[in-house]
């Protein structure tokens, strides 16, 4: 839980912006994959102090922006691109028979969105699909948008009928009285629940009434959606539009690959997408419209990815600790901390003894949360009350299983739900010997010719499923790849640790200078350390459920004595991947 102090000034010294903003005649605040970090990044290990800001913090920002935008009589517009579910205590920590997300969205609810877009983590779950198309896309007064995307409901006759989840476009005027056409895409994604359906974003364009919403034009279109803004379907959208608009200005508002990105997709556009998890706040400034009109010449963009802290926000506003906060802000930073007070997240498990870190230190290595997890704390979890503790183990999971790095301090039940949510169980099976079993990891590991292709197709399909680590994580390897090692340590002189972004845009996009995070590569799959008995030992073969058909196929290409089946998988122990952490941290971290 954070302290109400700690909202009054960031508890470590946080980096200014080096510049101020470039405000045109028509401009966006854009935030993306929020994931339920409202309360911002509590934890005091660079980087997380960059993303310090909570969402009454952001609140006001955007309160002190609007005025500022009124006064230099420019249009200023805010605009989200989707995920307000799955990540943190806020969204997930709710009792039993809630629904996720519920409660913290009703916090985004009171922010003035102009453009709300679903993601792919609003359609997991029926139920979190159908809390949108109730609760949350009446408040936006048909602003939230679902172009590609329907949920199945039952009609005023009984009869079950597919409709948008929100609405599939909207138009509107700006303060300024610029036209804007909008519309709300989902990537091609396939992970989603039953009675929910997603359209392909390339039939999408063929609609009617795709046809019908772009066929006027406005000043400007608006398209905002849960799509990266590279090597996605962004250019398929923005041709449709360019086929009937050859030179009406477009903007662009991307998601899902969780990193800072833009693109031009010609000279009278630009796309941005802005990150995750409450760290980055994306900026499109300096669009100059009225110079657009009447000619056909490129339109000069600027954008800027802010760091998501009180600094930030005070620098751009030009505001001082004492004057920054508003009384709607405030009320909102307050109400989000009585929801971590009534889902119990500052519950204390222990207190962690340093860093642990999922890409910032090697695996293997003591600062890597892989190693602690499946070589500690899964060891430690499952063996409480089992009967089969006493015989030789190796267990086996996938690096996916993590999802957020743990910091020295408090361990608490939202830092459980943060770093490692998933409720996987844990199945074996028995009797196989220490030198096959051993052999198992690199087999899952393994990239051969053959399994690179298959590794290509599985990578294929986890995209189209959600998951956006390797993404992310090429990003971030870049990044350090781009430091260097001698330079890092010759630029860093006082720079923190953060995101240091090159994407395809004219300028510099970081609205702060940071020393590049450091990366490590991690394999697919880790296990424990094997147990100290000899070769031929039979012991037992733990691994997480989702990887059952593909171990057996492995077990049966690396010996020949016995085909093995589901028939001899059983279930090791009823606790969850999910509690591992917090049950090892209240025996040893105490």
């Amino acid at each position: 839980m954070i302290l109400p102090a700690a909202r009054e000034y960031p508890q470590v010294p946080i980096t200014p912006p080096y510049r101020p903003l470039v405000w045109g005649d028509f401009n966006v605040i854009h935030t993306t994959d929020t994931h339920g970090w409202l309360l911002g990044h509590q934890k005091v290990s660079f980087p997380e102090p960059d993303y310090s800001g909570d969402l009454g913090e952001f609140a006001s920002f955007v309160t002190h922006m609007k005025r500022i935008a009124i006064e230099k009589d420019v249009d200023l517009l805010l605009v989200d691109s989707g995920d307000l579910h799955d990540g943190t205590g806020l969204s997930d920590g709710y009792p039993p028979g809630g629904v996720d997300a519920h409660e913290s969205n009703k916090f985004l609810e009171r922010l003035p969105y102009d453009v709300m877009a679903i993601g792919n983590h609003e359609l997991y779950i029926y139920a979190n699909t159908y809390d949108m198309y109730t609760n949350f896309a009446p408040h936006l007064g048909g602003r939230y948008l679902s172009s590609n995307v329907n949920i199945t409901v039952f009609n005023s006759d009984g009869e079950p009928e597919s409709v948008p989840v929100g609405n599939r476009y909207t138009k509107f005027t700006t303060r300024k009285g610029r036209r804007i056409t909008s519309l709300g895409v989902l990537y091609d994604f396939t992970g989603n629940d039953v009675n929910t359906t997603v359209q392909t974003v390339a039939d999408m364009v063929k609609e009617q009434w795709f046809a019908e919403a772009i066929a006027e034009e406005p000043d400007v279109f608006v398209l905002v959606g849960h799509m990266p803004v590279s090597y996605d379907n962004w250019p398929t959208v923005f041709d449709a539009v360019r086929a009937v608009h050859p030179g009406t200005p477009i903007l662009v508002f991307g998601g899902h690959s969780h990193i800072r990105d833009c693109q031009q997709y010609d000279g009278r556009s630009m796309a941005l997408e802005s990150g995750r998890y409450m760290e980055t706040i994306g900026m499109n400034l300096g669009a100059d419209l009225e110079a657009a009109k009447g000619n056909a010449n490129n339109i000069s963009f600027t954008r800027r990815y802010l760091d998501q802290n009180r600094v930030t926000y005070e620098y751009h506003t030009k505001m001082s600790n004492q004057t920054f906060d508003t009384a709607y802000g405030r009320s909102i930073t307050d109400g989000l901390q009585e929801l971590a007070v009534s889902f119990d997240l500052s519950y204390l498990y222990g207190t962690a003894p340093q860093d642990y870190t999922i890409n910032q230190n090697p695996y293997p290595s003591n600062g890597s949360l892989l190693s602690l997890f499946i070589v500690d704390a899964i060891p430690y979890a499952l063996s409480v009350n089992n009967t089969r503790d006493s015989v030789p183990s190796i267990f086996i999971t996938n690096s996916g299983s993590q999802r957020f790095n743990i910091f020295e301090g408090p361990f608490t039940k939202n830092d459980q739900l943060t770093a490692s949510p998933f409720a996987d169980s844990f199945l074996y099976i028995s009797n196989i010997s220490l030198s096959i079993a051993n052999q198992v990891l690199p087999a899952l590991n393994n990239a051969g010719a053959d399994q690179k292709r298959k590794r290509d197709e599985i990578e294929k399909e986890l995209w189209s499923r959600g998951v956006v680590d390797t993404r992310y994580r090429a990003w971030l390897e870049e990044m350090d790849r781009r430091a260097g090692m001698g330079r890092r340590e010759a630029m860093s002189g006082n720079l923190t640790l953060g995101y240091v972004t090159a994407d395809s845009c004219p300028g510099a996009g970081d609205d702060t200078l940071h020393m590049a995070l450091p990366y490590y590569s991690i394999p697919d799959f880790i296990s424990s350390n094997p147990p100290n008995v000899t070769d031929d030992t039979p012991i037992d073969l733990v691994f997480v459920d989702f990887v059952e058909a593909q171990l057996l196929g492995i077990l049966n290409g690396l010996q020949n004595a016995k085909n093995y089946t589901t028939a001899d998988v059983s279930l090791y122990s009823p606790t969850l991947a999910s509690a591992a952490l917090g049950l090892y941290a209240q025996a040893e971290w105490n």
